[in-house]
C-alpha cells in the first residue's frame, strides 16, 4: 500500500491545515489606536514636545538658574539707568542676563520666567485636577442615577455657571491676605487652586453626564448589574474606564484656560504676590513701563502664548485621535 504524498510549493505543504498557515490577527485597544493616530499628527506632537520641555524647565528651575548664574530674587540696581530702566538695548539683554532685567528693581527676567512657570503650571495643573475630580464624580453620579439626583446636580451646575466668579474670587483673595502673609504665599496659591478648580468643574460634569447617559444601558453594564455588582463598582469599575478618553481630552484643553485665568488674577493684583514670580504678575508690573521698554511685557506674554498654544494644539490632536469617526 502506497503512502500518500503531499506536494510542496516554496517550502509550504499544500493541504496543510488552514489554521497553521493563517496569520494571527492581533487586536488593538483604544489607547493603541489613539496613539498611532496621534503620532501621525505632527502639529500635535510638536505641541506635546513643547509641553514636556516647559514642564522639565519648570521642575528644574532652581538647577537651571544655578547653572546659568541667575537669581530670581537678586536686585541688579547697578545695571539700571538714572530713570530706573535697564541699560542697553532690548531691556538690558547681555551674556549675563540672556532675557534682560526688570525695570525698577533689576531682577533677571529669565530666572523670573523659569520660576514663574513653576507657579503658573502648578496652579493650573492642581486646579485642573480638582475640577476633574469634582466634575467626573458629579457627572457619573448624575448620569447613572438620574431622577432627583440628576436634577439637583444639574441645577447646581447651572447656579455655578451663573455665579460671579471674578467678584467672589477677588473678595475671597482679599480676605485671606493676612493669612497669606504668614504662610509665605501658600494660602493664596491654595485659594487660587480652589477658586479656579471649583468653579470649572461644571464643564466636565456636563460632558461626563452626557457620556454616561449614552453608555449606562450598554451590555457590559447590564451584565455587571445582573451579576450583583453594586452601584459603586459599576460607576468606578465599569463606567469610569470607558470615560478616560473624554477626560484626557478635557484636561489638556482646560490647562491653557486655567493658565490664562491665573495670569488674569495676577494681572489684576489678586493672584500671586511678590516676591513669588508669576507670568501674570510680570505682565501687571510691565504696564507702567511697556511704552519705554516693551521687552519686559513681550517676554512673559510670549511665555504665556507659547504655553497656551502648545496645550491647545496637543489637546486638539488628542481629541482627533480618540474620535472614533476620525480618519487619521
Amino acid at each position: 500500500m502506497s503512502v500518500p504524498t503531499r506536494d510542496v510549493v516554496d517550502g509550504t505543504s499544500i493541504g496543510a491545515p488552514e489554521a497553521a498557515s493563517a496569520k494571527v490577527i492581533k487586536g488593538r485597544s483604544l489607547g493603541q489606536i489613539a496613539w498611532s493616530r496621534l503620532k501621525r499628527d505632527k502639529i500635535a506632537m510638536a505641541g506635546g514636545v513643547v509641553i514636556v520641555v516647559l514642564v522639565v524647565m519648570a521642575l528644574l528651575a532652581p538647577v537651571l538658574c544655578k547653572l546659568l548664574g541667575v537669581d530670581p530674587y537678586a536686585f541688579h540696581t547697578d545695571l539700571l539707568s538714572a530713570l530706573s530702566m535697564p541699560q542697553g538695548k532690548l531691556g538690558g539683554i547681555s551674556a549675563a542676563h540672556p532675557l534682560g532685567i526688570e525695570p525698577l528693581n533689576g531682577r533677571d527676567i529669565l530666572a523670573r520666567i523659569l520660576y514663574g512657570a513653576r507657579v503658573s503650571l502648578t496652579i493650573a495643573f492642581l486646579a485642573t485636577m480638582l475640577g476633574l475630580i469634582i466634575g467626573v464624580v458629579a457627572g457619573i453620579t448624575a448620569g447613572y442615577f438620574g431622577g432627583w439626583i440628576d436634577t439637583i446636580l444639574s441645577r447646581l451646575m447651572d447656579i455655578i455657571y451663573a455665579f460671579p466668579v471674578l467678584l467672589f474670587s477677588i473678595a475671597l483673595l482679599v480676605i485671606v491676605s493676612g493669612i497669606d502673609a504668614l504662610s509665605g504665599g501658600v494660602a493664596r496659591i491654595g485659594i487660587l487652586v480652589f477658586v479656579i478648580g471649583f468653579f470649572g468643574w461644571p464643564y466636565i460634569g456636563r460632558i461626563i453626564r452626557g457620556q454616561v447617559l449614552s453608555i449606562r444601558e450598554k451590555e457590559y453594564v447590564e451584565a455587571a448589574r445582573s451579576l450583583g455588582a453594586g452601584s459603586g463598582r459599576i460607576l468606578f469599575r465599569e463606567l469610569l474606564p470607558n470615560l478616560v478618553a473624554p477626560i484626557l481630552v478635557y484636561a489638556t484643553l482646560t490647562m491653557p484656560s486655567n493658565i490664562l485665568t491665573e495670569a488674569a488674577f495676577s494681572y489684576l493684583g489678586v493672584g500671586v504676590q511678590p516676591p513669588t514670580a508669576s507670568w501674570g504678575q510680570m505682565l501687571s508690573d510691565a504696564v507702567n513701563t511697556f511704552e519705554i521698554d516693551p521687552a519686559f511685557m513681550i517676554i512673559p506674554g510670549l511665555a504665556i502664548f507659547i504655553t497656551v498654544l502648545s496645550f491647545n494644539l496637543f489637546g486638539d490632536g488628542l481629541r482627533d485621535a480618540f474620535d472614533p469617526r476620525g480618519g487619521r
